[in-house]
């Protein structure tokens, strides 16, 4: 099932945001935990992760980590880095190095568990945009690109641990008592928002934030040789006169902080009119990912988030497309809504044949055109500027 709407982060507060170079932090927190619903962090022991159906791998990602979402009571007292998928008894052994076949995104682990691939639901969905390929086999499109819809399909993401100063950063700011999650910026381009149920969790999941995928533009922005202006107001040791004095002072400064944070820079994502694809839903709780309208004018988020019975975001990650990705995006979002039929798509565009072609071969899907027809447009691309090719 899909629906339209914007992004609401519901209980999460703005907490005081630390700053180290060109990296900031801010803390989203929670009066109380959202009941019911613990994540642990599992570090896959195989660096690739196939998923595919039968004896034919039909997509390969390289999953540095993954989660368990867990259902009910769990019987651990916190999530701890490193955890296992273990039996009801918790006597199974470590697995070993090997190669992990995971058919689904979401899948299903015990009675009350299930496992997905942090971002990966998401990533899939916008290489998907295009609903698999042409409906129609026209002769303008690749055979492969007929047969087996969008092929390969890749994007290009960044460690979180090649991102400028996230790396110190997270070693060295604290993390408050009530703390659920972080909004990251880099170079005050918002990075990604990570919201996860419990505070315990939260702890523990902290670190994994240099094994998270960062977008192209992040990576380019955390090269910058700047440092980011603190949020908060000075306060005028003029108006202070005793404790009271300062803690109001405090407190106003915190407050002015938070509001223009919440009104000037989180907008960059909860502004928006998503689309929202719910995939798998267990006692109460719904996971669904979500992708942006795809304008150039604004940030463009994906990401995944699970929502309680009573609408709270219990766990949120997103990833920020690069402008690259954007326009690929939109570019298979209207080949998408025209049968991937070039003629008619140019027309949506208001462009033509010939400059369509040209836009998907700057937009790096030159593969999923025919040969002999980009190579005949290539020819003639020339021709009309006076250039000759061998």
């Amino acid at each position: 099932m899909s629906t339209t709407g914007a992004l609401n982060l519901g209980d999460l507060v703005t907490g005081p945001s630390q700053v180290w170079g060109n990296v900031r932090l801010v803390p989203l927190l929670r009066s109380e935990p959202v009941p019911g619903l613990r994540l642990h962090d599992q570090v896959n022991e195989s660096p690739v992760t196939v998923a595919g159906a039968g004896r034919r791998s039909v997509y390969v990602g390289y999953v540095p980590h993954a989660y368990v979402a867990a259902w009910g009571d769990d019987p651990e007292p916190s999530a701890a880095h490193g955890t296992q998928f273990v039996d009801a008894d918790g006597r199974a052994p470590r697995e070993r190095v090997r190669l992990a076949f995971q058919h689904r995104r979401v899948q299903r682990v015990d009675r009350d568990r299930s496992r997905f691939l942090p971002l990966h639901l998401a990533m899939d969905g916008l290489l998907s945009l295009g609903f698999g390929g042409p409906p129609i086999a026209w002769a303008e499109w690749a055979r492969t690109t007929v047969r087996e819809g969008l092929s390969p399909r890749a994007e290009t993401a960044y460690l979180g641990g090649h991102v400028g100063d996230l790396q110190e950063a997270l070693r060295v700011f604290e993390i408050h008592p009530d703390q659920c999650g972080v909004a990251v910026y880099v170079a005050d381009a918002l990075a990604t928002v990570h919201v996860v149920p419990h505070p315990e969790d939260y702890r523990t999941l902290h670190p994994t934030l240099l094994l998270d995928m960062f977008g192209e533009q992040l990576f380019v922005n955390g090269l910058l040789n700047i440092t980011v202006r603190a949020l908060h107001e000075p306060i005028d040791p003029r108006s202070v006169r005793d404790l009271t004095d300062l803690r109001g002072a405090v407190e106003a400064s915190r407050a002015a902080s938070v509001e223009g944070h919440d009104e000037l820079m989180l907008p960059s994502l909860t502004d928006a009119d998503y689309s929202f694809e719910s995939l798998y839903e267990r006692s109460g709780f719904t996971l669904n990912r979500f992708l942006p309208p795809l304008r150039g004018d604004r940030d463009n988020h994906i990401g995944e988030v699970i929502t309680a019975a009573d609408g709270r975001v219990a766990y949120l990650k997103t990833f920020r497309l690069s402008n690259a990705q954007v326009r690929r995006g939109r570019l298979l979002k209207a080949l998408g809504e025209n049968d991937w039929s070039l003629a008619d798509t140019a027309r949506a565009l208001g462009t033509d044949r010939a400059a369509l072609v040209t836009r998907l071969e700057r937009a790096g899907l030159a593969h999923l055109l025919n040969r002999a027809l980009l190579e005949r447009h290539r020819a003639e691309r020339d021709r009309r500027v006076g250039r000759h090719t061998p």
